[in-house]
């Protein structure tokens, strides 16, 4: 993702989807929904997207460990995003992990957010399992640079959430940057790397860190409305071939268009703009941001 921004460790930014679908004039009537039709100038309607064209509003939460330094290293202000900080700054691997341990939202409270989206009028939420530093912000195995395991918080914020939407009934899905990883060793597609602690093979990255956060994601935390992914440096087809199979096993999820290697998925994505007249065959929907790094302080 490109431009959401971290807050103190106690709060997030968040920003808002318009979830556009597509007009009527670009589906085909269809009598049996439940089959996907590709064509190349239309898209034809099935039941796993029914629920999607009618929410039309979302909110997409941003919130990582970036939420510490809020854009600020050594002094100096980045003029640039703050989840790319680490990236931006070429901060190293321990200097920045060593952020996770004043990372402690202790206000956390995932009822009240989920029912300040529902009382806005918000129909699914999306938020950011792990963005480009790698830090994950839920319990997981595959890598211990993770939110319960690195902070004195100590606990699965995503869990919490998920808990939060079913409770309440929103949706939820899920943010995850597949191909760009700062942290974990191979994972350092992006702008190459920096730090020798980033070497590392990029398919052991994804066969080992991540193919099992996602089957994680997807499995541990009750249904997925949405899965999100993000900048697909260096995904070849084959690389992304390996994530399809997760996606399958969920067939009522949607995904977007950003897994890489000619995987075109349901939703396109358009950033910081609202095409005019949409986008011609394609689902789409608007990511707008609500503030940026430098308003936070």
């Amino acid at each position: 993702m490109k431009k959401y921004y971290g807050l103190s460790s106690g709060l997030l930014a968040a920003a808002f989807m318009l979830n556009a679908g597509i007009t009527n004039a670009d589906v085909p009537k269809d009598k049996t929904p439940k089959k996907a039709v590709v064509k190349k100038h239309a898209v034809v309607e099935t039941d796993r997207m029914a629920w999607w064209n009618k929410a039309r509003f979302g909110m997409f939460i941003h919130w990582g460990v970036y939420s510490v330094p809020a854009g600020v290293y050594e002094g100096k202000n980045s003029n640039h995003l703050g989840e790319w900080l680490m990236h931006d700054a070429k901060i190293p691997v321990d200097t920045y992990q060593a952020y996770a341990k004043d990372f402690n939202p202790t206000k956390y409270d995932p009822d009240k957010w989920v029912k300040m989206a529902k009382d806005a009028g918000v129909k699914y939420i999306v938020i950011t399992t792990k963005h480009h530093d790698g830090f994950a912000m839920f319990d997981s195995k595959a890598s211990d640079w993770n939110i319960v395991k690195r902070t004195p918080y100590g606990k699965d914020v995503i869990k919490m959430l998920a808990d939060a939407c079913r409770k309440q009934g929103m949706k939820l899905g899920f943010y995850y940057s597949q191909a760009n990883d700062w942290t974990n060793p191979g994972g350092a597609a992006a702008g190459g790397h920096w730090d020798k602690k980033q070497d590392g093979s990029f398919d052991d990255y994804i066969d080992k860190v991540a193919i099992p956060q996602v089957k994680e994601i997807l499995n541990n935390y009750g249904d997925v409305a949405e899965l999100w992914w993000d900048v697909p440096t260096n995904m070849t087809k084959e690389r992304a071939a390996k994530f399809l199979p997760l996606v399958k096993a969920h067939p009522n999820m949607v995904t977007n268009n950003r897994l890489g290697g000619g995987v075109e998925g349901d939703v396109e994505t358009p950033e910081q703009y609202i095409p005019a007249t949409g986008i011609p065959g394609r689902h789409w929907e608007t990511c707008m941001t609500m503030n940026d790094t430098g308003d936070l302080r």
